[in-house]
């Protein structure tokens, strides 16, 4: 099986147990009749990015659903959470691409998006053989790679929370989902 499309969605969920936490964070982010799957952060090459509410609406009930996936959770009152993925896609779309995954503590949603999207980039960019000084904000090297003409295309989704201030649990999660038909 190799992937065809892939859409990006996360969610938020709030419980006295975690599981549940998790279960609801994945009903916000409207995967939660799926089985999910976990695996490696490779975009295959020709795979189309989708929008969220196309690809959810062709999910079934029960089936078995690729992701990548970044979740975090704290039951601690006010603390900030995060969890992010990010993408980097080739300009030659016979090559494959990189999704990468990151969860924190205390950062911000922007950041968190910069964060996973640098890093999906930067392991395109090393496939590619681009050099680019490492030292570099996100911002400078993101032009370079967009400039190289070899990096077409780079995104990402997060999702913050502050837990709850009563003690729930709180999860958050981001995911790239994949979808192997044409649709």
């Amino acid at each position: 099986m190799v992937p065809k499309r892939v859409f990006f969605t996360k969610g938020v969920g709030r419980h006295k147990h975690e599981l549940q936490s998790f279960e609801l964070a994945l009903r916000d982010a409207d995967i939660e009749q799926c089985n999910l799957v976990y695996v490696s952060s490779i975009i295959p090459p020709h795979c189309t990015i989708i929008p969220k509410d196309r690809g959810e609406k062709e999910l079934n009930a029960g089936e078995i659903t690729y992701v990548v996936m970044s979740r975090n959770s704290t039951n601690e009152p006010n603390r900030l959470i995060g969890a992010a993925v990010g993408i980097a896609v080739p300009k030659d779309r016979s090559h494959y691409g990189y999704i990468s995954e990151h969860h924190a503590f205390g950062t911000t949603g922007k950041k968190l998006e910069d964060y996973t999207e640098d890093l999906a980039a930067t392991m395109l960019a090393t496939t590619l053989g681009l050099e680019f000084d490492p030292d570099k904000a996100w911002d400078k090297r993101k032009q370079e790679y967009k400039m190289s003409g070899q990096i077409v295309r780079t995104q990402s989704i997060a999702q913050t929370a502050e837990g709850d201030k009563n003690g729930l649990w709180t999860t958050v999660i981001a995911a790239a989902v994949f979808m192997e038909n044409d649709g």
